[in-house]
């Protein structure tokens, strides 16, 4: 044997090998990071700064608006629930009824909102409250990739007005954050069960 037809012999066999050889693909398929539900535990919100209570997750945090480029937010009670284990938050507003806000042009605003996801939205289910006179709204559930997927505001018509709705801090993927967006919809349903006025 020639030393050109060893020298291909053992080439050939060495390309086989590593042809042979399982490898991983690239790039890699996506995979999405593992998420660990906290166990469900409520606490009271009853901060003087607002006018209602209501049971908030133990897992979330209460972050008053302080407001941006140094002005003060139209409310005190203004006030975000933020979840830092799924980086998300429920962006919660509250105005009084009367001095230029009617409750017709609050509740108009509020569906207003919810209209503007319709660009994105597969559907929008509207559920009304009705917990008494003093406690009336709508639940909006957002199905599709639009920003936020569920939203509520809750009234008594005469003097108050809560408005909330979550948004998540990451690209809009209605199936990998499904999970995620049920366990915190359990929660944002907790808060209508328990809201009171004060």
């Amino acid at each position: 044997m020639t030393f050109s037809l060893r020298f291909f012999f053992l080439l050939s066999i060495a390309a086989l090998a590593i042809a042979c050889e399982e490898r991983t693909p690239i790039p890699r398929p996506r995979a999405y990071p593992r998420v660990i539900y906290p166990q469900k535990a409520y606490q009271l919100f009853d901060k003087n700064y607002c006018a209602f209570t209501f049971e908030y997750p133990k897992y979330a945090e209460v972050q008053q608006d302080t407001g941006q480029n140094g002005q003060k937010p139209e409310n005190s009670c203004w006030f975000d629930l933020f979840y830092p284990g799924f980086d998300c938050r429920v962006y919660c507003t509250y105005s009084q009824i009367g001095s230029g806000k009617t409750f017709d042009k609050l509740k108009s605003d509020a569906f207003e909102l919810v209209d503007w996801h319709n660009k994105k939205a597969n559907y929008i289910e509207e559920e009304p409250i009705n917990r008494g006179a003093d406690l009336q709204g709508m639940v909006f559930s957002i199905d599709g990739p639009a920003a936020t997927p569920f939203q509520f505001f809750i009234t008594d018509s005469k003097k108050h007005f809560f408005r909330a709705s979550l948004y998540f801090k990451t690209k809009i993927r209605p199936d990998s954050l499904a999970p995620v967006y049920d366990f915190v919809k359990k929660d944002m349903r907790k808060m209508i069960e328990t809201f009171k006025w004060n």
